[in-house]
């Protein structure tokens, strides 16, 4: 297989993100996949996507957002989270799960594509988000613009914080995806998000921090409890 190009990067203000959606519509809809599943290993075990901070819990926080930019007449069509059934879903969100579970992320992305690839009509795009990264819908808008500027030349965009690759904060083309995470049909366990995702021509695009701010351990949870909304 022919090595991946390194990811061209893109600049993104602050301004344009916290801004209000655009609609390019002729991307067409876009489907999302948020992660909720694992172990919750640095939280001491305790379901990730059921932490509650600023008064919500962080999968929650993924979700309203992402309500927020659908009314703001961003393109968005269903979303998909991947967690157990002891996770609790509002009405009209999708679930699905790796099997057998703990596959990892790129197994839940599969898991992912697979069920809403059974649902009618099926979108071309993908978005890929993080329930630990409460703020990650926000770089939506930003996203979709930028895969419209790059299009034919690259198979994603997604966000970059510093010097690393937020793989798990991007837009993908959902053929060029479903090839990453299940070469041939079938779907990556236990595989690094970069070997998998890494493989694909995408334009890296900084963004501000607190929107791909990850919290995995109760210290970083506090952290982003006691600072000032976005």
């Amino acid at each position: 297989m022919r090595a991946a190009d390194p990811p061209t990067e893109r600049t993104a203000s602050a301004g344009s993100i916290a801004g209000a959606a655009s609609a390019p519509g002729e991307l067409g809809p876009v489907d999302v996949v948020v992660l909720a599943g694992g172990t919750g290993r640095r939280l001491d075990g305790i379901s990730k996507p059921d932490v509650v901070a600023r008064g919500a819990r962080l999968l929650d926080h993924v979700l309203a957002g992402l309500e927020k930019l659908r009314e703001q007449g961003l393109p968005l069509g269903r979303v998909c989270v991947i967690a157990p059934t002891e996770v609790a879903l509002p009405d009209g969100v999708l679930r699905a799960l790796e099997d057998p579970p703990l596959g990892g992320p790129v197994a839940g992305i599969a898991a992912g594509l697979e069920h809403l690839g059974r649902c009618r009509p099926v979108t071309g795009l993908i978005a890929v988000l993080a329930c630990d990264a409460p703020s990650s819908w926000r770089a939506l808008p930003v996203l979709i613009e930028a895969l419209r500027q790059n299009e034919p030349e690259v198979n994603g965009v997604c966000a970059r914080d510093g010097d690393h690759v937020q793989y798990l904060l991007g837009l993908y083309h959902r053929r060029a995806l479903a090839a990453a995470v299940a070469p041939g049909g079938t779907p990556l366990r236990d595989t690094a998000v970069r070997r998998a995702l890494g493989r694909l021509r995408v334009a890296a695009l900084p963004v501000p921090h607190g929107v791909v701010r990850d919290l995995d351990t109760w210290a970083e949870v506090r952290a982003w409890d006691t600072d000032a909304p976005e």
